[in-house]
């Protein structure tokens, strides 16, 4: 982690901005308490709910105790005269095939899956294959205009299959110019690079797996991609490659060395590169089962008394694990900070929104969304299909994980710089006697890991932020031991429980309090928070704009 001495340079430069062009105004009363936080997570993380995962009786039980929480607080139905928006979900458990054969000149290699290779398929089909497809690097395979940066020029993948490699340019070169540096943009997450390939209309995609700039070891991906995933089931669904997947490291070098390639990393770092064709072909498939569902999200709503056809929208994603593989004897995954946490803190929101004296100019939503622990499925499918128009959107503020070792500090926002809410946060954050930090560990792309990300992704401005780095009690070394015990022991385990007698919900309380102000801010104003140039949102949020006002 960066020092905190260097952080704090960042937070007081930080504060020196203002917030909107909007006067100060007297802060409003904030009474949310500990009693009802405690009160919301013994019901949600309790062991009756079934870790709340969806197409269970836990979803069931979760998505109705919300509706009824809202109906008792004054929150009205948000889409139409019904709390729930309908989610329609496939379940694809793909089995692939024992290996990928790649032919070229020199003869055929194997490799075998899922030790040399991991693949599987987006596509709502029995069986899925490439076969004798031709391979092409395509460097990063970004195609990223604010950057001049296209890695597909010039390029007809149709039929094809590209290797491109994971993170985006910037990460690891030394040059803070180059992208953003360290800090992974959009272009670096392996969902653009599918989704990215797909547009070009390549029939596969493989990315090159490397442990630091990824994020995490083999290990995980083969945990992640294989066996049965949950899929938004879309009738008009876009285009997705046959296969998509991943190829280890080793992988990688044997087949660039049969293509004659080499220096393949740095070659990809210049926006000059062009795609090389390898001279081999790759064949591969997978054989799926295939089952499909509804689950659902929940919405309420707090009309605005004057822009009412304006929108803040709150969101949290109210689904765990379920019930699975017994560890120490427990084999529900109860999923109490992560995100339990959220869900109540947003419920504590809501139920400030609804009370008269609070009524706000804007409308203000309450989204509940589901299956975020199965790709942020709840959220990119509200994305896809709006309630309310993203271009009537002045905001998102999501929930996830909020911190249960007592008040904090520091406000650390995910994605700093991303956006203007992040002075809204700055202000409200002084007025607690915070300081502002970016995620210490920018890297790893946690801004595009959470639900705020399919907001931003059609262009609303998206705040992500909560006390995670200094205890205001214990300091920085007591939240950073708090922190590896809980990735270590309790993250996606069944240890991940609710313990009153061990967990201080003040911060909890603090960060919702903090998040219920920014809200209130903007739903009592009439700016709308731009995206800071340079951001890969903004373009995206320009046309949309430009497109409201015609």
């Amino acid at each position: 982690m960066k020092k905190l001495s260097t952080l704090l340079f960042l937070s007081v430069f930080g504060l020196m901005l203002s917030c909107g062009s909007q006067p100060e105004e007297a802060d409003v009363a904030v009474n949310m308490d500990t009693l009802t936080i405690h009160r919301h997570l013994s019901v949600l993380a309790s062991d009756d709910f079934m870790g709340r995962k969806p197409f269970t009786e836990g979803e069931e039980k979760t998505i109705h105790y919300l509706e009824s929480e809202l109906k008792r607080v004054g929150v009205s139905p948000g889409n139409g005269d019904s709390y729930f928006q309908d989610v329609p979900l496939v379940e694809i458990t793909g089995v692939q095939s024992p290996e990928m054969v790649v032919k070229g000149a020199n003869g055929s290699m194997s490799f075998s899956t899922p030790n040399d290779v991991v693949v599987y398929t987006e596509r709502v089909e029995e069986q899925v294959e490439i076969k004798d497809s031709e391979l092409v690097y395509a460097g990063y395979g970004i195609v990223a205009p604010e950057y001049g940066w296209n890695d597909y020029e010039g390029l007809d993948v149709k039929g094809k299959t590209v290797v491109v490699l994971v993170n985006d340019p910037g990460f690891g070169s030394g040059d803070s110019t180059l992208f953003k540096g360290d800090e992974m943009t959009y272009y670096g997450r392996w969902t653009y690079k599918y989704e990215e390939a797909a547009r070009q209309g390549a029939a596969g995609v493989l990315i090159v797996h490397e442990t630091v700039p990824a994020g995490y070891p083999w290990l995980v991906v083969e945990s992640s991609w294989t066996g049965a995933k949950l899929n938004l089931d879309a009738e008009n669904a876009p285009y997705k490659c046959a296969i998509q997947g991943w190829i280890t490291r080793n992988t990688a070098v044997a087949l660039f060395k049969e293509a004659g390639i080499k220096d393949y990393s740095d070659m990809a770092r210049s926006a000059d590169f062009k795609p090389v064709p390898m001279g081999m072909t790759a064949s591969v498939g997978v054989t799926n089962t295939i089952k499909k569902d509804m689950s659902r999200n929940v919405v309420g709503m707090v009309k605005g008394s004057t822009r009412p056809d304006e929108y803040i929208i709150y969101s949290a994603h109210w689904d765990h694990l379920g019930v699975g593989e017994p560890i120490d004897g427990d084999s529900i995954y109860n999923g109490a900070h992560d995100n339990a946490t959220g869900t109540v803190g947003l419920m504590a929101i809501a139920e400030e929104f609804a009370k008269p004296e609070n009524k706000p100019e804007r409308s203000v939503v309450f989204l509940f969304v589901t299956a975020e622990e199965q790709g942020l499925l709840g959220s990119a499918y509200y994305a896809q299909n709006p309630v309310f128009p993203p271009n009537q959107t002045v905001a998102n503020i999501n929930m996830d994980g909020l911190p249960a070792y007592g008040e904090m500090k520091d406000l650390t926002i995910t994605g700093y710089g991303q956006s203007e809410l992040d002075k809204y946060a700055e202000r409200e954050a002084t007025k607690q006697g915070r300081y502002i930090i970016p995620d210490p560990d920018p890297g790893k792309g946690y801004f595009f890991r959470s639900d705020h990300f399919s907001f931003a992704k059609v262009g609303i401005p998206a705040l992500y932020a909560s006390g995670s780095y200094e205890s205001m009690e214990h300091g920085v070394e007591f939240t950073e031991k708090k922190t590896q015990e809980y990735l270590a022991v309790k993250y996606h385990q069944p240890q991940d429980n609710y313990e009153p007698e061990e967990w201080d919900l003040k911060g909890i309380v603090q960060d919702a309090t903090l998040l219920f102000r920014v809200g209130y801010r903007l739903a009592n104003e009439s700016y709308w928070p731009q995206w800071s140039e340079g951001s890969e949102f903004k373009a995206k949020r320009d046309a949309d704009m430009s497109l409201k006002k015609k």
